[in-house]
């Protein structure tokens, strides 16, 4: 194609969910709704952790960190989702658009890599129990977060750049709620093979990678407890698992089903649809696995919440004294 026909975009129009103006004030509410759970959720384990010496284990420490994470993740698409719902707008920026993505494949392989660190975690918990506090030391359990800090951090600038690259024809419709990365690519005019190449191959080895890393950790640990000779013993340490072993099947399970679904369908506002159950769902539930079969994470919050009323009681009588 001659590239005078080629243009160097400023904005993209994102299609929404749905574009029947009488369903835009449910998805606001459903959307509004879900995005305030997730963060009063994920920041209740926050700072459960952080207000809780017992809780500053090296477990406790990763589910933490994926905490924000997921607050991060879902505060890059939801809110310009809720703007544009609310302004009756459908533009974005380029350079926002860009930024979406950016902190999207950030925030998303952040999450990826912290549940395989936490695999690993229980892995040596229950495998190799008298090493465990030698093995997960401090400074190892931050050296992880921040090598998948720096991993993410580096293959969301390599897709970023290699989006630069391409240049659009005037059709800037995204059918999609935010600027998702093989959606914007294939409205390019300009040849996208390699974009397609090196976004496939960062999936398989960044997402098949952490993914059979978590699958070797399993098979090690349902060893170890079968080797476990009593019941209850098999049942303590299996327990320990089940809430991380939910939230990777939830985090896998929903975003395989998407990229097969949409690859099944070709349809892109199924795909659109589809992509809410790993980009908002699934943040919003993981604060509910983590801490409704967690005696620790309860008792935390009672405690936090009974030294806030304290508090709070106390610098009321204070008020009314002065």
């Amino acid at each position: 194609m001659d590239s005078r026909n080629l243009t160097r975009v400023s904005e993209f129009l994102l299609l929404g969910l749905s574009e029947g103006p009488e369903l835009q004030p449910i998805l606001f509410g459903l959307f509004l709704c879900m995005y305030l759970i997730t963060m009063l959720g994920n920041l209740l384990i926050i700072l459960a952790v952080s207000s809780d010496s017992h809780l500053h284990t090296p477990m406790y420490f990763f589910l933490s960190n994926l905490s924000l994470v997921d607050i991060c993740f879902t505060s890059t698409t939801i809110p310009k989702m809720l703007l544009n719902i609310q302004t009756q707008s459908k533009v974005i920026t380029y350079a926002g658009c860009i930024t979406q993505i950016y902190f999207f494949i950030l925030f998303g392989m952040l999450d990826d890599f912290l549940l395989t660190i936490m695999a690993y975690d229980r892995f040596v918990a229950i495998c190799h129990p008298l090493h465990y506090m030698v093995i997960m030391k401090p400074q190892l359990c931050g050296l992880l977060v921040l090598v998948s800090f720096i991993m993410s951090a580096l293959n969301s600038l390599l897709q970023c750049k290699m989006v630069l690259r391409l240049s659009f024809c005037p059709d800037l419709e995204i059918p999609h709620f935010f600027c998702e990365l093989n959606q914007m690519t294939q409205l390019a005019c300009s040849d996208n093979f390699l974009n397609n190449m090196v976004m496939y191959f960062a999936t398989v080895l960044l997402g098949g990678g952490p993914l059979a890393g978590i699958l070797y950790s399993y098979s090690k640990i349902v060893s170890s407890i079968r080797a476990i000779p009593s019941a209850q013993g098999k049942y303590k340490a299996f327990s320990t698992c089940v809430s991380h072993l939910s939230v990777v099947s939830l985090f896998y399970g929903t975003s395989l089903g998407v990229y097969l679904r949409s690859a099944g369908t070709h349809s892109s506002q199924s795909s659109a649809i589809a992509s809410v159950m790993y980009t908002v769902v699934t943040p919003m539930l993981n604060p509910f696995i983590y801490s409704l079969r967690n005696r620790d994470i309860k008792g935390a919050l009672k405690r936090f919440f009974r030294v806030s009323g304290k508090l709070g009681t106390i610098i009321l009588n204070l008020k009314i004294l002065l």
